[in-house]
């Protein structure tokens, strides 16, 4: 039977999760995967905590020298965040030759190019599964399980802080403030969550997962990104008067125009299974050329959900020959042939404020219709003596078209562009 020992750098939530895996489940990987997996190694400078998980005092260090070096050590898991001590942790790990687990998608997604050259030169394995979806083994499905289609499309629910935000906006009507406060209390929002409500943290997965999909690198900084801080109930009302459910969608495209990548909030048709993604779950949408359309749906994050992919790869790892790396050319920024698309189509809702004059509404469809656009539904919500609150959903239309609309729109009557929000 194969013996593989892991180091395991940070015993915070996810690293906790991870040491609890492997000590309960010890005996039947053994059983089921035909190898013995052993802890030889933590790195964590609390004492308490790690006493507080059961890890043997002779086996914690606070020398990441000590850990990386050990010759016991065959894999090392990387759970510690952030990005300058972490990467240079990894690649010393990395340089010795030891194959290396991360869930660190921010260091991922920005220095993939870094790490796997340092993993190629000493024939390590470099694996990371955990840094994208959580629970949800989107990686592997990339890698192994439709890797015979041309991958035309990825779109996703793939923060779940944002994701049970709005869900409670949606289902209870909850103000945003309220929810958020709620997610932090729950575990589900960090301190301080910005990398989530501006969309960081999606958009540090979706580089990665388009990387991946579309066999070409997709810098994070091509990534066209929006957050949910200016979300309102009140749109999120109309919108499910109008049979849409609002998310924090990421979304990959790759057609003949090039490679499209944006993160914002969309309204989904209910009708579409991404609309039913509640909560704190997450969910990615593939469509294939051969396979056609693959959803996959779980916990997108949590101490045993991002624990079960890591150890995943630990598995995986150890029970493969052979080390594989990206099947494009991964340098830091993408190749020269590879367009970016940045006026992208799609359909809009608008909510307006219109002054209540003879013909607004006209003029606003005229200067709708000069930029390209045709309205598909028009509601006319609150009204007084002075205004009246209009909303409309645009058929799919360019960026560009509803932007130059929106610049001139104050021309029509429209005393404020209250929100414009996306529709997939």
């Amino acid at each position: 039977m194969k013996k593989v020992g892991v180091a395991i750098l940070g015993l915070g939530v996810v690293g906790g999760g991870t040491y609890k895996i492997l000590t309960e489940h010890r005996e039947f990987y053994r059983n089921t995967q035909n190898v013995d997996i052993e802890v030889v190694c933590v790195l964590e400078k609390d004492a308490a905590r790690a006493e507080a998980l059961g890890v043997p005092k002779e086996i914690v260090s606070a020398n990441v020298f000590e850990v990386v070096s050990n010759p016991d050590v065959n894999v090392v898991v990387e759970c510690l965040g952030g990005i300058t001590e972490a990467k240079g942790y990894v690649l010393d790990a990395l340089n010795v030759g030891k194959t290396v687990v991360t869930s660190n998608k921010e260091l991922f997604c920005k220095y993939s190019h870094e790490l796997e050259r340092a993993a190629k030169r000493t024939n390590a394995g470099l694996y990371f599964e955990a840094s994208c979806v959580g629970g949800v083994p989107i990686v592997r499905t990339l890698l192994d399980g439709v890797q015979s289609n041309k991958i035309s499309s990825i779109q996703g629910i793939i923060n779940g802080t944002t994701n049970y935000i709005l869900t409670r906006m949606a289902k209870d009507g909850m103000h945003y403030e309220d929810a958020l406060s709620e997610a932090k209390k729950l575990g589900y929002a960090e301190a301080d969550p910005s990398a989530d409500l501006d969309g960081f943290d999606a958009a540090y997965k979706l580089s990665i997962l388009a990387s991946l999909a579309f066999h070409t690198k997709v810098p994070f900084a091509k990534v066209f990104r929006e957050g949910i801080s200016n979300v309102s109930r009140e749109d999120i009302a109309n919108g499910n008067e109008l049979g849409y459910t609002l998310k924090l969608l990421a979304v990959g495209k790759q057609s003949e125009h090039g490679v499209e990548v944006r993160v914002h909030p969309a309204f989904v048709k209910n009708s579409h299974p991404l609309a039913g993604v509640d909560g704190s779950f997450n969910a990615v949408y593939l469509t294939g050329d051969s396979v056609g359309e693959v959803m996959l749906y779980g916990k997108g994050a949590g101490e045993f959900p991002t624990g079960s992919a890591i150890v995943s790869d630990i598995i995986y790892a150890a029970t493969h020959e052979g080390n594989r790396y990206s099947t494009f050319k991964n340098n830091a920024s993408a190749e020269k042939d590879v367009k970016f698309v940045t006026d992208f189509e799609s359909a809009y809702y608008l909510r307006l404020t219109v002054t209540d004059r003879a013909g607004a509404l006209a003029k606003i469809a005229a200067l709708f219709a000069k930029n390209n656009i045709s309205i598909v539904e028009l509601l006319q919500k609150s009204c007084d003596a002075e205004s009246a609150t209009v909303v409309l959903i645009t058929h799919t239309t360019h960026e560009a078209a509803v932007k130059n609309a929106v610049s001139r729109i104050n021309l029509c009557g429209v005393a404020k562009v209250d929100s414009v929000i996306r529709v997939l």
